[in-house]
């Protein structure tokens, strides 16, 4: 675990990008329950025969009661609702074109730029940190900071679902020795890795972009502030959240197997969770984390204004924020921004800071709290300054 305090650093920024296509529960739901129906047909004798388990089908009103999710931005709808394909279609580009996770993680930084009115020449520094990379070299940070014209140095960090607390650690580090600015961006295509025949899971993610842009506090603010009291990060290894699909896959396969013999969306190579294991795991960890992160700074729980949860399921959220304030919190002290994004792993938290934070007068606290698989989590104490 890892602590830090002083509020020598400000967040001055955010940006979002939100993909153009919504897929509703409705409309996700019944491109499943159509998988179902061919599956079950085409294997009807086994199932009669009982030597296989008949798929069962699902329901919106399943769906927003396990999750708190109705609907969710994908980078690709109509892949994804494709029974015969029931994925994002991302048609591969060329080297000598941006990627797509540095594109959309361009939009976002632009945004939020714009919101501090910040050109390339201001920021040091590019932190890509998400839970998904789209290739292993070269780090997606330095192609985002090329497409953005910035002099310096970018690195890409993936801490899972808690990344955005992360990255907001690793650049409060690197302007303590130095930088001026950092950008930390957080691109999601979620919807990547998730199998859409799966129905536990399929419902899950969405697609977005989220920037933050941090700051030394040594100067006047340019316009908003949000000096950060401190932050507290923790991992615990844990395979309840899990996803197996890396470079050593294709050195996995048996002799005579073809390179992509183990794309089934039925194997780890997509993403996996024990949920009960998780909610029942994670809950108590992390609003063990913010009560203590909260004392630690001399914060009671009931001076803070907001709390900016990770969005991955909202009786999760209820669940932390009622064991943090001793009550249960209403959605404008937890707003609740996955029941249109979903879950958007490490974006989540920065979506919910983003958009819910225009009535914070100077001296007002809230915290951004993020947390997912390893199991990781990170809190961020702020408070609005300008």
């Amino acid at each position: 675990m890892t602590e830090t305090a002083n509020a020598d650093v400000r967040i001055v920024a955010t940006g979002l990008y939100t993909p153009p296509n919504a897929i509703s529960n409705e409309e996700l739901v019944s491109a499943f329950n159509q998988y179902v129906d061919k599956y079950n047909d085409a294997n009807a004798e086994a199932i009669a025969k009982g030597a296989l388990e008949p798929l069962q089908k699902s329901s919106a009103e399943f769906v927003e009661k396990a999750s708190g999710i109705k609907s969710r931005y994908a980078i690709d709808r109509e892949g994804i609702l494709d029974i015969s394909r029931m994925a994002p279609r991302i048609p591969a580009r060329p080297n000598d074109q941006l990627a797509l996770l540095a594109e959309i993680a361009v939009f976002a930084a632009r945004d939020a730029m714009r919101a501090a009115d910040l050109k390339p020449a201001d920021i040091d520094g590019v932190i890509c940190a998400a839970s998904n990379m789209q290739r292993g070299y070269p780090a997606v940070a330095v192609e985002i900071q090329d497409a953005l014209g910035i002099e310096g140095y970018g690195f890409d960090m993936n801490v899972a679902c808690a990344s955005a607390a992360f990255g907001i650690e690793t650049a409060l580090g690197l302007i303590r020795t130095g930088a001026r600015r950092i950008l930390m961006v957080n691109p999601e295509i979620c919807t990547a890795h998730l199998n859409f025949r799966d129905r536990d899971s399929h419902f899950i993610f969405g697609d977005v972009a989220t920037a933050v842009i941090l700051e030394r506090a040594d100067g006047p603010a340019g316009g908003e502030a949000w000096e950060i009291l401190g932050t507290k990060l923790l991992t615990k290894f844990s395979n309840n959240i899990r996803n197996n699909f890396g470079f050593l896959n294709h050195c996995e396969r048996e002799d005579g197997a073809a390179p992509d013999a183990q794309n089934d969306p039925h194997t780890d190579k997509l993403f996996i969770q024990e949920g009960r294991k998780v909610f029942k795991e994670v809950v108590p960890m992390v609003s063990e984390l913010i009560s203590g992160h909260l004392a630690t700074v001399g914060v009671a729980p009931d001076a803070v204004k907001r709390f900016w949860l990770h969005q991955a399921n909202l009786a999760m959220n209820e669940f932390i924020a009622r064991k943090v304030l001793s009550r249960d919190a209403d959605r404008t002290e937890a707003p609740v921004v996955l029941d249109e994004y979903a879950n958007t792993s490490s974006a989540g938290s920065i979506i919910a800071f983003h958009k819910h934070r225009g009535d914070f007068a100077a001296g007002d606290i809230g915290v951004i709290c993020a947390f997912g698989a390893g199991y990781s989590a990170g809190s961020v104490i702020v408070r609005k300054t300008a």
